[in-house]
């Protein structure tokens, strides 16, 4: 059994910290100077990136506090040996599409020994600042081993690098001669079969719309049995209408229903959601895809060819690697991002191992 790095008991207590932050039911947290700097940053991050309503930050935090305990952190290190005894600097360039996007990368460095250099987007440059914050609160050595950069990045062993296809190319070029992983587009779907209860088909509405579908774990397209009936799914789409209410999303909803109109592209609304079929696996925000299949068989095949794209698969235990209906936006510790093992590879890394 490996020993992780002595921070699991400060992010344990942050987990602590975020669980009673967030909580639904029971008194109040006591205020405190930690509460009210949360409370600040969640305004922050409302201000600075609209997408990032207080919901949805919210839900962030509450699945941060949730897994970010300390049973379930030493659970998560007992598959792995013991960290190298030198520890290494790691670059980590974090994505801006959901709240906190990269913030399993900043904790998997710290429980290997590793010290981070983060460079945050600029659509969510307050939240995890505000995690380094409480983290050093319980554990001042912490302060050293966590650097924020906004300029250039540079005095670093390894990267961990989060972008699009594009930025993807970029990050080859100039972060090829370190260790890295380096994690492009991908996109997550739904299975159907027709036989699905409400509660399930609430949880894939969650899957759907959580993060206002702009996760890479977000489920952007279904599959559904030939001759399909989507009331019931549209019925589980409705606790969802007030997201039409966000100006943005209500943009980008008019605009593609506008496209689709002057196209003539057959497709059904629901009044806040665009339901199209479409082979694509990327859809727009404000819209999901569907595509029919044949037989199971058939779905099983489609999938695995597309297993280089797809982040995740949310549906029944029968599809390989399926996980359940409203589970994708609720992470596990050891789910990692385009199925990259973050903890293996920075157990790899150690001081200057750049290639010349």
């Amino acid at each position: 059994m490996g020993q992780p790095d002595t921070s699991y008991r400060a992010l344990a207590k942050l987990g602590g910290i975020l669980r009673d932050f967030t909580a639904d039911e029971g008194p109040a947290p006591t205020p405190g100077k930690v509460f009210v700097d949360l409370g600040v940053a969640v305004e922050r991050a409302r201000v600075q990136n609209p997408w990032f309503t207080r919901e949805e930050v919210l839900h962030a935090l509450r699945h941060w506090g949730k897994v970010l305990q300390e049973e379930s952190l030493l659970q998560w290190f007992s598959a792995y040996p013991g960290n190298p005894g030198k520890s290494a600097t790691v670059a980590l360039i974090m994505a801006g599409n959901v709240p906190l996007v990269g913030f399993h990368d900043l904790v998997s460095v710290l429980m290997t020994g590793h010290r981070a250099l983060v460079k945050t987007a600029s659509s969510d440059s307050v939240l995890l600042p505000a995690m380094r914050d409480v983290l050093v609160s319980f554990d001042p050595g912490l302060s050293g081993r966590i650097a924020f950069e906004t300029g250039t990045l540079s005095g670093f062993d390894a990267v961990i690098a989060t972008g699009s296809n594009n930025t993807s190319r970029y990050f080859d070029y100039y972060f090829g001669g370190h260790p890295h992983i380096i994690r492009k587009n991908r996109n997550s779907v739904g299975i159907l079969t027709g036989n699905e209860g409400v509660a399930e088909l609430e949880g894939l509405a969650d899957d759907i719309f959580r993060y206002f579908g702009m996760g890479c774990r977000s489920v952007s397209k279904i599959y559904v049995p030939e001759g399909y009936d989507f009331d019931g799914l549209f019925n589980a789409f409705f606790r969802h209408k007030h997201r039409i209410d966000h100006h943005k999303y209500a943009n980008n909803y008019d605009y593609n229903k506008a496209v689709y109109l002057m196209s003539g592209a057959p497709m059904l609304d629901n009044g806040f959601l665009l339901v199209k079929e479409d082979g694509g696996l990327g859809s727009p925000i404000g819209t999901l895809f569907y595509e029919t299949y044949s037989s199971p068989e058939a779905l099983r095949e489609h999938l695995a060819g597309l297993s280089e794209d797809l982040q995740c698969i949310v549906g029944p235990k029968d599809i390989p690697g399926a996980i359940p209906f409203g589970a994708s936006q609720q992470p596990a510790l050891d789910a990692y991002a385009d199925n990259v093992d973050t903890v293996a590879f920075l157990q790899s890394v150690t001081a200057d191992q750049s290639v010349p």
